[in-house]
């Protein structure tokens, strides 16, 4: 004890024993057990647990942002998959849009295939006459002993035949236009958005009356005409996404650094509109098809002997009573070949759109 009686002895460091106290039995020297990790039945509270997640099967890590804690564990655990891989997943699930792209290809290849296999369109029975299907002639024939079999394989040749090259052409010219009023703007953007309203103002059977009155008639004329008619939608449409795009920080820190304004339009502005032209085209080539039928019905389009779908029915309406099938079967094959592009249309426009993802 100290002096001082309220204040009791405090040992020092040396006074202490070196080594455990024998008699105190909490102070002896036993190995301390390892506490186990915690662990869950649930996945999601495994992760949370677990600050090296371990891997899920088939799912992509990238190797130099390997997962070393928590955040990073959750950050990588997604699937990585490109744009395309995940339209083309979304695509896959609309059962109707594949049932139309297997009758886009199945069309196609009749139109490739189909000519070499049948006969003549233009050789004419001197005995049969609307005559019934049969064996020898599995749609029949018109009204002047020809095959209605090989001139409908050969109308559906000459339908997507226009229908491509007509869509090529008019996505060319609404690009180029809708891309030149976009960019540019004021007096350039005015004169085409009016000329692009003047021809929306017209009926389109009277449009295209009035340019197959001036250029002729004929498959050339026909492309032609349909070409010039049919470009107004996209070069809106382009032009709608120009004058969004533009507007970008990485556009304006592109000019603002020089860039030159072509490339600025190719690498950096028309990659992101080409969604909504692809959906475009695929529906276009649809309504070419349909537009080429109308103009061949009327007698403006397509003309004698060339076998097209529309001059067929044209041809065989008067002999609906007594031949139906000379009038079914063009029409048939006009109304799959419509449908077959619509629906692949819808099912792009559904799987390139990045909001349904």
């Amino acid at each position: 004890m100290n002096d001082d009686a309220g204040t009791p002895d405090v040992p020092s460091a040396r006074d202490l024993p070196d080594g455990p106290d024998p008699t105190d039995p909490m102070s002896a020297e036993t190995p301390l057990t390892p506490m186990e990790p915690m662990r869950s039945d649930d996945p999601a509270v495994e992760m949370l647990l677990d600050p090296e997640p371990s891997r899920i099967p088939g799912t992509r890590y990238r190797s130099e942002d390997a997962p070393s804690g928590l955040s990073d564990g959750l950050n990588e655990v997604l699937p990585v998959r490109s744009f395309r891989q995940d339209a083309w997943r979304r695509f896959r699930r609309n059962k109707l849009a594949l049932f139309g792209l297997a009758l886009v290809v199945f069309l196609v290849l009749v139109g490739l295939i189909g000519p070499f296999l049948v006969q003549d369109p233009l050789v004419q029975e001197r005995l049969i006459f609307k005559s019934n299907p049969d064996a020898a002639h599995w749609f029949g024939t018109d009204q002047v002993g020809r095959d209605v079999f090989a001139r409908v394989i050969y109308g559906i040749r000459l339908s997507l035949f226009i229908g491509f090259i007509v869509t090529m052409l008019e996505t060319v010219i609404g690009i180029s236009l809708g891309a030149l009023a976009g960019w540019r703007g004021r007096m350039t953007d005015a004169v085409i958005m009016r000329l692009v309203d003047i021809f929306l103002g017209i009926p389109y059977l009277v449009l295209a009356f009035a340019f197959i009155a001036v250029i002729g008639k004929g498959v050339s004329a026909m492309i032609i005409t349909l070409a010039v008619t049919s470009w107004l939608t996209t070069a809106r449409l382009v032009r709608a996404g120009f004058l969004q795009a533009k507007r970008f920080e990485y556009v304006e820190a592109a000019r603002a650094v020089g860039v030159p304004s072509y490339r600025i339009v190719w690498r950096h502005i028309l990659p992101n509109i080409v969604q909504p032209i692809i959906v475009l085209v695929a529906i276009g080539i649809g309504s070419a098809v349909l537009a080429e039928a109308a103009l061949s019905y009327l007698g403006v389009g397509v003309q004698e002997p060339t076998p097209s779908l529309g001059l067929m029915i044209a041809r065989s309406q008067s002999f609906f009573s007594t031949a139906p099938h000379l009038l079914l079967f063009p029409a048939l094959a006009i109304v799959l070949t419509v449908l077959s592009f619509l629906l692949v249309g819808d099912g792009l426009r559904d799987a390139l759109d990045v909001k349904e993802s």
